[in-house]
């Protein structure tokens, strides 16, 4: 294989004489990601405070300073360091900023094995944020990966390489994996990095890099999802033990007391973090999904001594199609509450007088209860729900709005999600029976939706509310695109 870097058909910055002015707008997309590396890393940023915020014309003496700065901050930050800082902060949300990161890293002619690494990551991270709902909704391909990926490769072909067929052959596995368990008896994460260690150079080969964005995505959200159904098992356990009386559990086999208090394990499986966030292999992530099975083997084993019988099989709840449902506690059932004490506006009336499948209060409280019963973990970009058969990807602030906000902007979030939501099931539902009753309602509410939300995005930047303007601003866009993709039936 040869292993020398490809050369990438990217697209350089102007040569004209506008250059300067396209490589400083090109900095100051990434400059404030790195001021908040190095503020999370307590590292000395060169740059004075009342010179952070960038003049939009170019300031020579200010972007060889920069530059400078930005190589050294390169050399200095681990990729796991950068996830940790997209993962838990708005900067993700930015898409210019993510590309213009992902070109810088990508256009260094020499490149070193963090280079590749950062760019790996950050590629999974700009397919995240920039792919339109209907992928998240079928078996996501090349082409689709491609198509995402056109702002920063241009056409590429998606034809498979065969030299990367080792990842294909683990993607078709993953859709056969039940559990957790299933997925920890492989070591896919480990040959995922073997296959990119022997491609050298030809990792860059932009149809290479579209297999590596496809198998990296489509594995962390399996591991994700396969991790939630334990959590729902284990939260499922414990609340069992409670209202049976017990207080304890013995989880001495999982290095933990052999009376451990219910209420602490309650918590701790509530603030279950991800092992994304540091530096992880084979091994680290291994360790980190072993304890959590050995804690859901010490709940199962209480629970059968408890109530005499083993607790049902921990998979993720499929929602009701019909009716309201009840939720499992006052504290579930107060949260929830917030949805019927305020007004419905005119489209939620809509839906619900033309007696849809799923009606928009209905819809409102199933994704509810499916965050509050399974809570995602602190720091993840992404989160799914299941409604009936489809699966809708949810933001970190959009499943904020539903769990842990309130007030007008989150209430807006919650609006543009269940929109979205009955339009995508609508649409599956059409295409399945060829019955487009439901997705014409679907349509007449979302795009009562979009109208509010685009008022919504103009108040908050009037407002200067930068975060909330974002937030809406791709919500917004989302709902546009599941729009678009519904009209088109």
């Amino acid at each position: 294989m040869n292993k020398t870097i490809t050369t990438l058909n990217l697209p350089p910055p102007s040569k004209a004489d506008g250059a300067k002015q396209a490589q400083w707008e090109e900095l100051r997309s990434v400059f404030p990601i790195y001021v908040a590396l190095a503020k999370q890393l307590q590292l000395e940023i060169p740059i004075p405070q009342n010179k952070r915020i960038l003049p939009e014309k170019v300031d020579a003496d200010l972007f060889t300073q920069i530059q400078k700065w930005l190589d050294v901050m390169d050399q200095q930050v681990m990729v796991h360091q950068l996830r940790h800082l997209l993962q838990m902060t708005t900067l993700n949300a930015s898409e210019s900023g993510l590309r213009a990161l992902i070109m810088r890293h990508l256009r260094k002619p020499s490149k070193t094995t963090t280079d590749r690494d950062k760019a790996d990551f950050l590629l999974v991270q700009y397919f995240a944020l920039t792919a339109p709902p209907k992928i998240y909704h079928k078996q996501i391909e090349l082409s689709d990966v491609g198509n995402v990926l056109r702002p920063v490769f241009g056409e590429v072909d998606s034809t498979p390489l065969p030299w990367c067929e080792p990842l294909e052959n683990m993607i078709h596995a993953l859709r056969g994996f039940k559990s957790l368990r299933d997925m920890l008896q492989t070591n896919f994460i480990e040959q995922g990095r073997r296959v990119k260690e022997s491609a050298g150079g030809m990792f860059y080969d932009p149809s290479a890099m579209l297999t590596f964005i496809r198998f990296n995505f489509l594995m962390r959200r399996t591991l994700i999802e396969l991790m939630h159904a334990d959590l729902i098992f284990i939260r499922g356990g414990l609340s069992s033990l409670l209202n049976a009386g017990a207080r304890t559990v013995d989880c001495n086999s999982v290095g933990l007391g052999k009376s451990e208090p219910i209420d602490k394990l309650q918590q701790m499986t509530d603030e279950w973090k991800q092992p994304f966030q540091k530096e992880y292999t084979e091994r680290t992530v291994n360790q980190a999904f072993e304890k959590l099975l050995g804690l859901r083997a010490d709940v199962e084993r209480a629970v059968e001594k408890v109530l005499g019988k083993p607790p049902a099989s921990p998979v993720v709840p499929e929602p009701e199609p019909l009716g309201k449902k009840i939720l499992p506690s006052a504290a579930v059932a107060g949260q929830s509450s917030k949805v019927k004490e305020k007004p419905e506006a005119t489209s939620a009336k809509q839906a619900e007088s033309a007696g849809t499948a799923l009606d928009f209060e209905t819809c409102m409280e199933q994704i509810w209860e499916q965050l509050i019963s399974a809570p995602p973990s602190r720091g993840r970009s992404m989160t799914t729900v299941k409604l009936g058969t489809v699966r809708l990807l949810m933001s970190s602030w959009e499943v904020a709005a539903f769990v842990s906000e309130d007030g007008p902007a989150a209430e807006d979030l919650r609006r543009a999600v269940v929109a979205r939501a009955l339009l995508t099931s609508n649409l599956e539902h059409a295409k399945e029976t060829g019955n487009a009753t439901g997705l014409d309602r679907a349509l007449t509410i979302a795009r009562v939706e979009v109208s509010r939300l685009q008022e919504r995005v103009e108040a908050a930047k009037q407002a200067k509310d930068t975060e909330a303007a974002v937030n809406l601003g791709i919500s917004t866009k989302r709902l546009l695109s599941a729009l678009d993709e519904s009209e088109k039936l």
